[in-house]
């Protein structure tokens, strides 16, 4: 018998006596790594119509419109940025899987979070013709510290195994410490994050599109001022990715 055959038994035997369990509520299910069927009806996917350029979800538009704009792009507001996309709205049951993740040390959700994001990221793919650089959002080396892992950049190496893309995990830094997010509202979120990335290896962005990921896009601040050093640093394009979405 050989060593893969061996394996296959005792996963067996492992399922056997320690079942898998959905990543968001606990339950028993038949196969590792996923939802149960209540928890995935249960998240809310963004799905068309939305604003081609942003993502936005339109409301009551019929889907003969796909390939609108929304206000905000047509005003130029998001220029700088190709597209953005993300998988799933922010709301009860997202949280479910993200905030555990993010926080509570629940690091295996990174699996089931790449598998929502993977069809999202193929939608930007598809207009490429060209390799591109996936990269995620940084965590100031304090934070790090704390936390002992960057959400964003697990979630990227469980994506790059769905998707023919490459990495890049150590160009785009986060230099200024901040306070987070969530005690701002509006511009003072622009304010507090304002000039906090710079990429320390121009040579690996210079010419590259690059496809920028974060966990959660509440405002877009953070991704902003990720965008204005990659676009120093001579990125090509830059398109931003999302597992979830505040709407």
């Amino acid at each position: 018998m050989n060593n893969l055959n061996i394996i296959k038994i005792f996963k067996k035997f492992l399922d056997v006596i320690l079942p898998p369990r959905c990543f968001s509520c606990g339950v028993n299910i038949y196969d590792d790594g996923n939802l149960c069927e209540k928890c995935f009806i249960d998240l809310n996917f963004i799905s068309q119509p939305f604003c081609i350029k942003c993502g936005k979800p339109f409301e009551n538009i019929e889907n003969q419109n796909i390939g609108m704009k929304c206000a905000n792009c047509l005003n130029g507001d998001n220029d700088y940025f190709r597209y953005s996309r993300s998988a799933v709205a922010y709301d009860e049951s997202s949280k479910k899987l993200i905030i555990p993740f993010k926080f509570n040390d629940k690091t295996e959700n990174a699996k089931i979070l790449a598998k929502i994001l993977q069809n999202s990221v193929l939608d930007i793919l598809k207009d490429y013709n060209q390799p591109t650089l996936i990269v995620p959002v940084p965590l100031h080396y304090n934070r790090m510290l704390k936390r002992k892992y960057n959400q964003s950049a697990l979630i990227v190496k469980e994506l790059v195994k769905l998707v023919n893309i490459s990495a890049d995990y150590k160009s785009l830094k986060r230099v200024k410490k901040t306070k987070p997010q969530v005690q701002f509202k509006g511009k003072e979120r622009l304010k507090n994050v304002k000039y906090a990335f710079e990429v320390k290896f121009p040579d690996n962005i210079r010419g590259q599109r690059v496809i920028l990921l974060d966990d959660v896009m509440t405002t877009g601040a953070t991704m902003k001022d990720c965008v204005r050093a990659l676009n120093k640093a001579g990125a090509k394009s830059v398109d931003l990715i999302s597992v979830a979405r505040v709407i």
